[in-house]
C-alpha cells in the first residue's frame, strides 16, 4: 500500500467533493426559485440528445398546527378540556392530547378544533397552522441516468454547463 499516493488520492477527492457542493448549493438554490418563480412542480433533466436522465420534483411547505403561545393553549385547554391537564411541577397539557388537537388542527388548515360531544367549534389560542419546513426538491435518476450523464461528461457532451471547474487559488494568499 503506498500511503502517501492514498493520502493525495484523498486530499483530491476532498477538494473535488468541496468544490462540487459548493456548485450544487448554488444550483440548487436557483433551481429552487426557478420552480418556484415559475409556478412548476416537476421537470425533466435531459442530455443534450434528448436523453432522460432524472426528474427534478419540488417539494412544497406541508403546514402544520404548532403552539406558538404555551400559555393562551394552557389557558383554553383548562378551560375547554380540564381532564386533559397533568399537573406536576410544572402544569403542562398531556402530551396525548396535545399531539391529538394539533393533528386536528394540521389536518384542518386552521387553528381551531371541534368538540365532537357538543359540536362546538373552537379557536384555540397560542396555536398557528404554518410551514414546519422550507421549500425544497428532489432530483430522482432514472433508470441508468448516472450511467449516461457520466458517459456524457467523459464525452465532453456537459462542456456548456458550469461543471467541475477547479480553479487554483493565490499562490500568494
Amino acid at each position: 500500500m503506498d500511503i502517501a499516493a492514498l493520502a493525495l488520492e484523498e486530499a483530491a477527492l476532498k477538494a473535488l467533493a468541496d468544490t462540487v457542493n459548493d456548485r450544487l448549493k448554488e444550483v440548487k438554490a436557483t433551481m429552487q426559485e426557478a420552480l418556484v418563480g415559475n409556478g412548476i412542480s416537476k421537470v425533466q433533466a435531459t442530455l443534450p440528445d434528448g436523453t432522460k436522465v432524472a426528474t427534478i420534483s419540488r417539494s412544497d411547505a406541508k403546514p402544520a398546527a404548532v403552539v406558538t403561545d404555551p400559555d393562551k393553549f394552557l389557558a383554553w385547554v383548562r378551560t375547554t378540556a380540564p381532564d386533559e391537564i397533568h399537573t406536576r411541577l410544572v402544569t403542562e397539557v398531556r402530551p396525548a392530547y396535545r399531539t391529538s388537537v394539533l393533528a386536528q388542527m394540521t389536518a384542518a388548515g386552521v387553528p381551531r378544533v371541534v368538540d365532537t360531544e357538543t359540536g362546538e367549534l373552537h379557536e384555540v389560542p397560542g396555536v398557528e397552522v404554518r410551514a414546519t419546513r422550507s421549500l425544497t426538491h428532489s432530483v430522482r435518476p432514472v433508470d441508468g441516468g448516472r450511467e449516461a450523464i457520466a458517459k456524457a461528461w467523459s464525452e465532453g457532451r456537459l462542456a456548456h454547463l458550469n461543471l467541475l471547474q477547479l480553479e487554483a487559488g493565490d499562490p500568494d494568499a
